[in-house]
């Protein structure tokens, strides 16, 4: 039997994930850990799991605030999630809480090409692999 360990994220003042601890799971021993976690560490901490990326859960489960925390991170009280350093300024958050390019990346159906995205005149590059 396997049994997933709970993962916290403690937050500074701007709502940016500081750091990633395992931790006891939801409820274990009648205790709130996020807020027990929280209080003990003075800062806000929120529950995060390990297990969602793009509001997916890699298990079949139900995904949990979005993304797996990670250092850099904002937590998005509006929508409840963790959201990823934004890429590049033209870029925008999907309802998976993922960072969509204006320009979908291309498939020229072989592996040879590798692309990267170019800001400031808003496509997609081969990458010269150097």
């Amino acid at each position: 039997m396997v049994i997933d360990m709970a993962h916290y994220a403690f937050l500074d003042s701007n709502n940016v994930v500081t750091e990633v601890i395992p931790g006891k799971n939801e409820g274990e021993d009648g205790i709130d850990w996020e807020q027990w976690y929280g209080d003990f560490r003075g800062q806000v901490c929120k529950r995060t799991s390990y297990n969602t990326i793009g509001n997916i859960h890699t298990n079949g489960g139900t995904p949990y605030r979005g993304n797996y925390a990670g250092i850099g991170y904002t937590y998005r009280e509006d929508i409840d999630a963790f959201v990823p350093p934004q890429p590049f300024p033209s870029w925008t958050l999907n309802d998976n809480v993922v960072w969509q390019p204006p320009v979908p990346v291309p498939t020229d159906g072989t592996l040879e090409s590798f692309y990267i995205w170019n800001e400031n005149n808003q496509a997609w590059e081969v990458s010269s692999g150097t």
